[in-house]
């Protein structure tokens, strides 16, 4: 028995040797504290524009009321086959309460088709949280040629 005890005081001995106890990551004193505050990085005012081109001509744009808020949901039309990653872009809420989305997708590989409108069509959507909607009081969606607006 005292061989025991003696191994394992030289066990947390060497142990405790090897780092800083009060320190380390094992210590449960410094599981919930000691937070480090992360670098400070500047954000950009402004936000990047989208490399991707805007849809050729918006077609529809409907809202639609659901428990959480809205969906934005709006049918663009590309001039051929194979555009692909539509997404409704949000820009920045202007002063008079108007959120502007912007149609944009990604082009395909030169020489797609043009078969019939229908088959071209894309329909994307953007939900609208409850909370954004408190300082909105219109919604735009802008496509190369058009826009459309409603009032949420």
């Amino acid at each position: 028995m005292p061989l025991r005890r003696s191994v394992a005081l030289i066990a947390l001995l060497a142990l405790t040797a090897c780092s800083n106890w009060g320190e380390s990551k094992v210590n449960p004193t410094n599981w919930f504290s000691g937070a480090q505050a992360d670098a400070v990085v500047p954000v950009a005012t402004q936000l990047p524009s989208d490399p991707r081109p805007l849809v050729d001509r918006l077609l529809s744009m409907q809202i639609e009321n659901h428990t959480t808020g809205v969906i934005v949901r709006a049918t663009g039309l590309p001039p051929t086959q194979g555009y692909w990653n539509a997404e409704l872009v949000a820009q920045p809420v202007d002063d008079k309460g108007k959120l502007v989305l912007e149609f944009h997708l990604v082009a395909p590989d030169p020489g797609a088709p043009v078969i019939n409108q229908r088959s071209r069509e894309i329909t994307v959507a953007y939900d609208v949280t409850a909370y954004q909607l408190r300082s909105i009081t219109s919604i735009e969606v802008r496509s190369a040629s058009n826009s459309m607006t409603k009032k949420p």
